[in-house]
C-alpha cells in the first residue's frame, strides 16, 4: 500500500513508535508501519497529530491535503532541496521566450499525438465509432503548431485540440452516464467529477516529484507564472491527463464500477459519495501502478508513478543541459 487514502470523516491520523495509525472515536481502524508507505492523501475533516506530522516530514513521506470531494488545499513539506543550482536555471529559463516556446510546442505536439492514439484504440475496438473527422482535425493542429510564435498561439492549438478531443471522448462512453462537455469549478456531472478529481491527484503527485528534486512547481512555461498555480506541474501532467486519467474514467464507468447511485449533488457541483470515493482510489492507485514496456529505449518496464519521476528527470536536463525535452507518449 504504497499511498494511504484517509476518507473517514472525524478520524485521527496518529504516530505509535514507529506506525501510523488511523484512529475514530478511541478506536483503531489502521495500523500500517511507516516504510510501507510513500505518500499519504488526506480528505476533508480528519485530524493529524504533531508526532505523525513530524513522521512525515522526516520520512519524507508526501502528504497531500484535499477537501472531502477532492480539491487539493496544501501539503506538508519538509524542508526545501538544496539543488539551488536546478532552480537558478529554471529561473532563467522562464525569461527566455523562445525556450518557453520549444517547450510549449513539444509538449502540445506529444499530448495532441496521445489523444488521436487514444482515439484510433477505441476505435479499433468499436468500428462502429468514427473517428475520422477528429483525427483529421487535430492532424489540422498538429500542421499549424510549428507556424506559432508566441506561447498564446500554441495555449489556442491546445484548446482547440482540446474540445475536438473531448467531442469524441463523449462517444466512447457506452453505458448510463455519459459525456457532454468539459466542465470545472465545480464538475456539473459524474464524468467531469471523476476527470477533475483524477486531474487534481495527478497534479499532486507531480507536484510533489518536482519539489523532492529541487524545482519550484510555481514556475512553468506552457502555462506560464500565475499567483497560487502550480505551473510547472501543470505543464508536465499534460502529457499523461488523457492516458492515465481519462483512461480511468472510461474503465470505471464502462465496466459500471461506477454508476448515477455513486454521486451526490452538493452545491452547485456533482461529487462521489464517500464510499463509492474509496473504490475510486482503489483503481486510481491500480492504475498508476500498472506496469508496461517504457517507450524510451533501454528503460525496460515502469509505471505511471515511475514515469512520472523519469519526466521530471528528462525534464531536468533540459533545464540545465539543453537537451531537448520529449514528452511521454502512448503508440
Amino acid at each position: 500500500m504504497p499511498t494511504l487514502y484517509l476518507l473517514e470523516q472525524g478520524a485521527k491520523l496518529e504516530k505509535e513508535s514507529k506506525r501510523l495509525v488511523v484512529t475514530k472515536e478511541g478506536k483503531i481502524l489502521l495500523e500500517i508501519p511507516e516504510f510501507k508507505i510513500e505518500r499519504v492523501f488526506i480528505f476533508g475533516n480528519i485530524q493529524i497529530t504533531t508526532p505523525a506530522m513530524k513522521l512525515l516530514l522526516e520520512r519524507g513521506i508526501e502528504t497531500g491535503l484535499f477537501t472531502v470531494y477532492g480539491r487539493l488545499i496544501g501539503k506538508l513539506s519538509p524542508v526545501s532541496s538544496k539543488n539551488v543550482l536546478l532552480r537558478l536555471s529554471q529561473f532563467e529559463k522562464a525569461k527566455d521566450e523562445e525556450f518557453k516556446l520549444r517547450i510549449a510546442k513539444v509538449i502540445i505536439e506529444g499530448k495532441i499525438k496521445s489523444t488521436k492514439v487514444l482515439l484510433q484504440r477505441f476505435a479499433r475496438n468499436h468500428p462502429e465509432v468514427d473517428f475520422k473527422e477528429a483525427e483529421e482535425s487535430l492532424n489540422s493542429c498538429l500542421g499549424e503548431l510549428p507556424r506559432k510564435t508566441k506561447v498564446s498561439g500554441v495555449i489556442g492549438i491546445e484548446g482547440r485540440a482540446s474540445a475536438i478531443y473531448f467531442e469524441a471522448f463523449g462517444k466512447m462512453f457506452r453505458k448510463e452516464l455519459k459525456f457532454e462537455r468539459r466542465t470545472r469549478r465545480p464538475p456539473k456531472d459524474p464524468v467531469n467529477s471523476l476527470l477533475s478529481l483524477g486531474y487534481s491527484l495527478i497534479t499532486n503527485e507531480m507536484f510533489s516529484v518536482l519539489e523532492s528534486m529541487g524545482f519550484d512547481p510555481y514556475v512553468g512555461y506552457l502555462h506560464g507564472i500565475e499567483y497560487g498555480r502550480p505551473s510547472l506541474a501543470l505543464d508536465l501532467i499534460e502529457e499523461f491527463r488523457h492516458i492515465v486519467i481519462d483512461r480511468l474514467t472510461l474503465e470505471l464507468v464502462n465496466k459500471e464500477i461506477l454508476t448515477s447511485d455513486d454521486f451526490e449533488e452538493r452545491g452547485e457541483g456533482v461529487y462521489l459519495k464517500e464510499k463509492a470515493r474509496k473504490k475510486y482510489f482503489l483503481h486510481y492507485e491500480k492504475r498508476m501502478l500498472t506496469s508496461f514496456q517504457s517507450p524510451f529505449s533501454g528503460e525496460g518496464e515502469v509505471t505511471y508513478r515511475k514515469m512520472f519521476y523519469q519526466q521530471a528527470q528528462r525534464f531536468s536536463k533540459t533545464i540545465k543541459e539543453d537537451i531537448p525535452y520529449t514528452p511521454f507518449s502512448i503508440r
